[in-house]
């Protein structure tokens, strides 16, 4: 579990919080294996037999005052008697991890299940027909590499989607389909259950006996013709033609037929929706005329219409997912309007992803497939920040649903060891925290308890082998950590406890609520104002500014805060946001749903990894085999002066290596692959939660382009949004500007 503070000293009072400027809080990365030092937690067991406060429910820690029969709250001093079993626990304080450590991970006991519960994790397919060969040859190609990647014991389904909805029954001799047709009409139902169609355990198949007949079955998979979807789909309600992508429809019987069987036959399941355009027939179809003059006609700001849902369709379904303890991963392979401002709600809040490729040409989608389905994640999760009684968090943010009863409960279906979460924090009343030493420094405890399936492979080490051969079996556990910061006696210690990609963080997310609450517009003012006013703030506090007759006299305003080396990324952090497609306005030609699958990236990923997609990493090698530099500013000056023959850029979702047109001719090209430069890009693809795009380009012999559009700081750009002056440094001469009128 990686905490990461955006101040790492706290303001001591609201006053100081607010003049500071900055935005305090932290994130939370909660099922990351190590802390943000690379530290593992203390594992052990009895996890529901540690002692928890009385008053605010806090979980026993080391930083609490410890007595022979009781303890007292490190978060709101309360004191605690210890139960007969904590005393007889504690007794041996060595082999208590809570003793040990203040970031635990302790099993909790079995909950007794039915002798039906088959704790098997249960994948299902539902692919769109209502595409092309192209489409559906790299939907196979990803399936085949996500069988590889499912461990032995896992059950996978196969459905399709079109004006019909197909069920595969893979486990005889030949692939059989059973398709039941779809309404034309929104309202529409199914007219037969799924479980009468196939049982569900038919359609369920273990991949170990069955991976080369799921294979088959893909292989049968053809797109349906436009003859099937003129007579299947028949005339829309105006009189225009409908298409025959029953998505909606599909989705909601998919999970009514694998809710049914939660709690019994599985304990998660994940259903991989592949859609090659957006669903235009029956229940939870959608005008994707709004992207086209629909706006305009009436008058609307695009980047204001185009963002909102037209439909609560798909959130309903992403609470009927919830409930029916279903992840539901959307893969959209397309390049016309699908419109996932509506969409995303189903992938986010049932704790699955949105990924969206703009053809099949070059997609990732297999990698992203394996990589996915590789690395480990816990479901049914419940994260809880508490504080200690000074402050409190106030909002949060990430892909979670709040619980409907306690404040600052979260429920994760699915989370995996990248997924972040993000608290700001204010404080509880105008006294804030204690001037003297003498008393409590603030405390901030998070507590993260989730499940886990265990592998027959790791159930051998515990258990006789005939128990344990071929059967999965269900972990809960607890993990807490509890932290402790120190606060700033004046606001010289706040600034240079900075982390500005912390700050980045929380900034993003609040620009993304603003855009979808108020426009893209709004988002880049509150950006632009907010880079002002932090600088006002520095630049009173340093006592840079004159002031006579009421009137502010400066030589020159600070506005790359040269006085604080922490603070000094900020404004290019800023410049990088404002020139990203995420605020990029719409006349601009940003797709919108590329700038939805934006807001969901970059609102789950951890600080470092936000900061490179913002603002991406240039370095320099001398050869394939020796860095040169390891940063540079992303301008074609910056190119010139280092005088280094190769490039490489990391932009998180794309990598480039660029070879300069003054390059000697001799150096490899590409890179050989056991080159230092192919090692370092090999092991950022590794560390990835998604598969970045490599790209190779000869200067000079190339197209550049797409390098240099990375170069942001030669773009034009200002606060505003208006493209009339140039880069970087005049982005910074218009900041002053608007920060001396601000101090007038």
């Amino acid at each position: 579990m990686a905490v990461r503070a955006t101040v790492s000293r706290f303001p001591i009072d609201s006053d100081a919080q607010e003049s500071s400027g900055l935005p305090w809080g932290v994130t939370v990365t909660p099922f990351a294996a190590k802390d943000e030092e690379g530290r593992s937690p203390a594992y052990g067991t009895d996890g529901h037999l540690l002692p928890r406060c009385e008053n605010c429910w806090a979980y026993f820690s080391t930083f609490c005052d410890l007595d022979q029969w009781s303890w007292t709250c490190c978060l709101c001093s309360q004191l605690n008697g210890f139960s007969s079993k904590a005393i007889a626990r504690y007794s041996h304080p060595e082999s208590c991890p809570e003793m040990t450590s203040s970031f635990v991970d302790l099993e909790l006991p079995e909950e007794r299940s039915d002798e039906g519960m088959q704790p098997q994790p249960v994948y299902v397919a539902a692919i769109d027909l209502s595409s092309s060969e192209e489409f559906l040859e790299l939907t196979k190609s990803a399936l085949l590499a996500a069988l590889e990647a499912l461990g032995p014991g896992s059950l996978f389904g196969l459905a399709t989607f079109s004006h019909k909805l197909g069920l595969y029954d893979v486990q005889g001799p030949i692939p059989v389909v059973k398709n039941v047709f779809i309404p034309p009409d929104t309202e529409g139902t199914l007219p037969i259950e799924l479980e009468d169609v196939m049982p569900l355990l038919q359609f369920l198949a273990p991949v170990e006996t069955c991976k080369d007949r799921i294979a088959s079955a893909l292989e049968t998979l053809r797109p349906t013709t436009s003859w099937e979807r003129t007579t299947g789909a028949g005339q829309g309600l105006d009189g225009i033609l409908m298409g025959g992508r029953g998505f909606g429809a599909a989705m909601e019987a998919l999970l009514n037929y694998l809710g049914s069987e939660y709690g019994s036959t599985f304990a998660l399941a994940r259903v991989f929706a592949f859609l090659s355009g957006p669903p235009d027939y029956g229940p939870g179809q959608l005008d994707t005329r709004r992207y086209g003059e629909q706006y305009a006609s009436k008058g609307e700001d695009a980047d204001r219409a185009l963002l909102p849902e037209q439909t609560p369709f798909y959130k309903d379904l992403a609470a009927l997912a919830a409930q029916a303890g279903v992840c539901v991963d959307i893969f959209a392979v397309t390049n016309e309007y699908t419109d996932l401002a509506s969409l995303k709600f189903l992938s986010i809040e049932s704790g699955g992803s949105l990924f969206l490729y703009s053809s099949t040409d070059d997609s990732t989608l297999p990698q992203d497939m394996y990589r996915m389905l590789s690395r480990p994640y816990a479901f049914g999760c419940i994260l809880r920040l508490r504080t200690s009684t000074e402050f409190k968090p106030g909002h949060s943010y990430g892909h979670f649903f709040p619980d409907p009863q306690y404040e600052n409960v979260q429920h994760i279906i699915c989370c995996d060891s990248y997924a972040t979460y993000a608290y700001d924090f204010e404080f509880a009343s105008a006294d804030g925290f204690s001037r003297h030493g003498s008393e409590p420094p603030p405390m901030v405890q998070i507590a993260f308890q989730y499940t886990v399936v265990v592998p027959p492979v790791e159930l051998s080490n515990s258990r006789p082998l005939s128990l344990s051969r071929g059967k999965y079996a269900l972990k809960r556990r607890l993990r807490i950590r509890t932290l402790q910061f120190s606060t700033a006696q004046n606001i010289s210690e706040i600034y240079d406890s900075v982390a500005p990609e912390v700050v980045l963080s929380l900034l993003v997310h609040k620009v993304i609520l603003a855009s979808l609450e108020q426009g893209v517009r709004e988002g880049r003012l509150l950006l632009h104002d907010w880079l002002v006013i932090l600088t006002a703030q520095y630049n009173n506090a340093y006592k840079l500014v004159q002031y006579h007759s009421g009137s502010s006299i400066t030589s020159q305003i600070d506005v790359s805060f040269s006085q604080c080396p922490e603070m000094q990324r900020l404004p290019r952090l800023v410049f990088a946001l404002l020139r990203n497609p995420l605020l990029r306005l719409h006349e601009e030609g940003v797709h919108p749903d590329y700038r939805i699958f934006l807001q969901c990236l970059l609102s789950v990923l951890e600080p470092s990894s936000l900061q490179r997609a913002v603002y991406p990493v240039l370095t320099s090698y001398s050869t394939p085999d020796e860095q040169a530099y390891p940063s540079h500013s992303l301008s074609r000056a910056a190119l010139i002066t280092s005088g280094s023959p190769i490039f490489f850029l990391d932009a998180f979702t794309t990598l480039v290596v660029f070879y300069s047109s003054t390059a000697d001719p001799t150096l490899p090209y590409p890179p050989p692959h056991d080159c230092l430069l192919r090692t370092t890009i090999n092991k950022l693809k590794q560390e990835r939660c998604i598969t970045p795009k490599l790209i190779f380009i000869r200067g000079g012999q190339e197209d550049a382009t797409i390098f240099e559009n990375y170069l942001i700081e030669e773009q034009d750009v200002d606060g505003s949004g208006l493209t009339s002056v140039t880069g970087f440094v005049s982005f910074l001469e218009e900041v002053t500007q608007s920060v001396l009128e601000y101090m007038k």
